[in-house]
């Protein structure tokens, strides 16, 4: 696919101004489970972790096979590694070729395609030469074929988390690239969630026909994550002082870089979210859904924020594994119910400790 320029030239209104995207048209209801969704399987064990893998470089994405194997991207090496739920050495199977790995930049979000058992595909979201693009590939070997590029990079917010919804439709996290003004740029895929047919196409039903745009006003979205209704929670970095959990809704505008957190509404036009905290204590990348609970990664906050939900309103969060492993970059739930997490301390940010960067498998109580 070619630059999102080209994907929207020949469907934007030519007027040039800012303004909100008209209401959504109604996206389907979902009727098949193929993402990051809840797990029906009891909560997990957070007080009994088992370290699955250690001595990661920087691991970023996660995603599981359908075998119950979990492939996870090296941030700076590019390489992709298959880790066993049991344990043992993980093992290269596959790289990453092309990756510019300059500040938060590098191999970032992964994804199985929801029809693996037939396609075999495998997609990744990473920072190139040029701009951050998704490509997929075959982990049998050959070149990986570019599904969508032309996102804005930068040595920050370059976004980063796919994952595909229960609509069979690959989301995608992006961050503004440290130029503020094109998260509300509704003709620029920076500081969005976008969603994509897996070919890369604007996905049908979007608010606005033949763009790839979701939703817009966002800061740096990392993480991605449906409860069993359907519903979409993002996470989202703030500035100097909120973070953010945003309930994501088609065609809405999250306010940024108006608003930061809670704020004027502008009548409407923006969005507050569901959950903020101090950057101090969050710092929010990978998010995850078993149950009615939503599980957050806080990198500078080292902790795991669980989130109660119920029909999209969220409780009181509660701070989970504070300070035990360092910073956690990302978080998710397995096949068979386990949540796992993996930290993210040698980033240059992070205080290194022994055997790290490690990836934790929490069990789902019974």
């Amino acid at each position: 696919m070619t630059a999102f320029g080209l994907a929207v030239a020949l469907t934007a209104c030519g007027d040039g101004d800012d303004a909100a995207p008209p209401p959504a048209s109604p996206v389907p209801t979902p009727t098949t489970s193929t993402g990051a969704t809840s797990s029906p399987r009891g909560a997990p064990d957070l007080a009994a972790p088992q370290q699955v893998a250690s001595d990661i470089e920087v691991p970023w994405g996660l995603a599981f096979l359908p075998d119950g194997n979990a492939l996870v991207a090296e941030r700076e090496t590019g390489r992709v590694l298959r880790v066993s739920p049991g344990g043992g050495a993980a093992r290269e199977v596959y790289r990453v070729r092309g990756v510019s790995a300059v500040g938060e930049g590098g191999l970032l979000g992964l994804a199985v395609s929801p029809a693996y058992a037939t396609d075999r595909y495998v997609y990744a979201y990473f920072t190139g030469e040029s701009d951050n693009r998704i490509v997929r590939f075959r982990l049998d070997g050959g070149d990986p074929s570019v599904v969508f590029d032309g996102i804005a990079k930068a040595s920050n917010h370059n976004g980063g988390r796919i994952a595909f919804g229960p609509d069979g439709m690959l989301y995608v996290g992006t961050g503004d690239a440290a130029q503020r003004s094109s998260s509300q740029d509704a003709d620029n895929p920076s500081g969005k969630i976008l969603r994509l047919t897996p070919e890369g196409e604007p996905a049908p039903g979007n608010p606005r026909a033949g763009s790839p745009v979701y939703s817009l006003g966002h800061r740096n979205v990392q993480g991605l994550a449906w409860d069993s209704a359907g519903r979409l929670y993002a996470t989202e970095f703030g500035q100097n002082r909120l973070d953010e959990v945003n309930l994501i809704e088609a065609g809405n505008n999250y306010g940024w870089p108006e608003v930061e957190g809670n704020g004027d509404t502008d009548g409407g036009r923006y969005t507050n979210p569901i959950v903020t905290w101090s950057t101090d204590e969050a710092s929010p990348s990978g998010a995850a859904i078993t149950g009615d609970t939503l599980y957050v990664a806080a990198l500078r906050g080292e902790r795991l924020w669980t989130v109660p939900l119920e029909n999209g309103a969220a409780g009181e969060p509660r701070a989970e594994l504070e300070g035990r492993y360092g910073r956690l970059r990302t978080v998710a739930v397995a096949p068979d119910g386990a949540l796992w997490v993996t930290t993210s301390n040698r980033d240059g940010r992070g205080d290194v400790q022994d055997g790290d960067d490690r990836i934790l498998r929490h069990a789902a109580k019974a």
